[in-house]
């Protein structure tokens, strides 16, 4: 048994007996969820912090998610490598990027623990690195054709196409590639537009915006709490603007520990995000969370949480760091500790059977600094002129084992299928794209 492996156990057995010590205290809490979530106040958990995640096992042959009263769910597309993110062309096909994060040099005792703990979760490895193109030709809810779009990009993740550009979102900058729907190959070489720092969170989600001249990326942080200072995390953490037209970039919104999907609310024109929160604090505190962005907002990181909820594990005591304080945004919804929110789309009502309003879907990733854990699943919370009004709902869950140790998939990127009556959802333990739809 390796070092790594030993150690990451020992971790979990110190998270396992600081539950077990917490029930005895009674004080064990539901989820923090929704628009004014009671959010335990903070248990740093020092340098070792609950480390908890399943073994990635994937599906057995037949066995699948389970779904809501009266949807049905199919694969798509099965056999990829580690499916992140998922893009719906105009004429129909879908492009899923599949990457992952490379290992790296762990340089603390956490740090071990953290990679051996992921690799067992098949959460890091040899990036695939490309984005592989789907075609449904005959209608049937499962591609029969598959085809290499695009090849040796960087952690490719986001995706979007206007006017004759596909653009991709690798997680050192984005990327156009002139391409026309209907072709199955990229071969020419792409033009960067923008540069990202890279390490950390390594995602780069993009969103076109609705005239198609600009496009939103989300860039996570390097740390959790600005822990390698602050100084790395510039330009990091954050929301950028890209104007395609001058090519100039800008910082949108900030204080973003790590944004990763983005949706636009149609009917107020807001653009919204899902936000994984910084870990150590206990198990619900703080959620992630799903929030409507505004330009020029700070919404807390490293500083602060939840509004001005203060994390007194950062230095406060700068001018800057105060004024930051003061004006940090709290966010719109709460969904949970840890619950690595990452997928999010619109979904409109009526797309799918018994889910009648409008609304946001979001693919809970699941957690790992929890001692019981959450996510897992893919949700959808309903709104009510332009803001959430009301509690999740699942719309697939099943994902992991009853007792937690194994994990037959974790979902992430969430799409409208192309024929606007189902539900695309990327599993990059399972390796498939799920179809969500009306059962028959």
């Amino acid at each position: 048994m390796s070092f790594h492996t030993v150690l990451a156990r020992a971790v979990a057995l110190v998270g396992a007996g600081a539950l077990h010590w917490r029930r005895l205290q009674g004080t064990v809490r539901t989820q923090a969820v929704g628009r004014t979530p009671e959010i335990p106040a903070a248990r740093p958990q020092g340098k070792l912090p609950t480390l908890k995640m399943p073994t990635a096992q994937g599906w057995a042959d037949g066995q699948k998610p389970s779904a809501a009263r009266g949807l049905a769910v199919n694969a798509f597309a099965a056999g990829l490598k580690h499916p992140r993110w998922i893009q719906v062309l105009p004429n129909g096909d879908v492009t899923v990027a599949e990457a992952m994060q490379p290992g790296g040099q762990p340089r603390t005792l956490f740090d071990h623990a953290m990679v051996a703990t992921m690799k067992r979760a098949a959460a890091v490895g040899d990036s695939p690195n490309r984005i592989t193109l789907l075609r449904d030709a005959d209608g049937d809810g499962t591609a029969e054709q598959r085809h290499l779009l695009l090849e040796h990009q960087r952690q490719p993740f986001g995706m979007a196409w206007l006017d004759g550009t596909f653009y991709v979102g690798n997680t050192d900058g984005v990327m156009a590639f002139p391409f026309t729907p209907g072709a199955t190959r990229i071969s020419a070489e792409g033009q960067r537009l923008a540069t990202f720092k890279t390490r950390g969170h390594w995602t780069r989600s993009l969103l076109p915006s609705p005239d198609g001249k600009r496009l939103y990326v989300g860039v996570g942080s390097l740390s959790n709490i600005a822990e390698h200072g602050f100084e790395a995390e510039e330009g990091r953490a954050c929301i950028y603007e890209l104007d395609l037209a001058s090519g100039a970039s800008r910082i949108y919104a900030s204080g973003l520990r790590n944004p990763v999907g983005l949706a636009w609310e149609p009917g107020t024109g807001a653009l919204w995000t899902v936000v994984n929160e910084r870990d150590g604090l206990g198990d619900e505190t703080p959620p992630d969370y799903l929030s409507s962005v505004r330009d020029g907002g700070f919404y807390g990181w490293p500083y602060c949480y939840w509004g001005q909820t203060v994390d007194d594990r950062v230095p406060q005591g700068t001018a800057e760091a105060q004024a930051l304080v003061a004006r940090a945004i709290t966010p719109d919804y709460a969904l949970g500790g840890h619950t690595a929110s990452l997928g999010l789309c619109w979904m409109p009502a009526g797309t799918l059977p018994g889910f009648d309003v409008d609304g946001m879907v979001i693919g809970q990733h699941g957690s790992w600094n929890r001692s019981t854990l959450s996510g897992y699943r893919v949700v959808f919370v309903p709104f009510a002129n332009g803001q959430p009004a009301g509690a999740p709902r699942d719309i697939l869950w099943g994902f992991l084992a009853p007792d937690e140790s194994v994990s037959y998939g974790r979902p992430v990127g969430v799409a409208i299928g192309p024929d606007g009556r189902s539900l695309l959802v990327a599993d990059d333990v399972g390796d498939v794209i799920w179809r969500v739809s009306a059962a028959r």
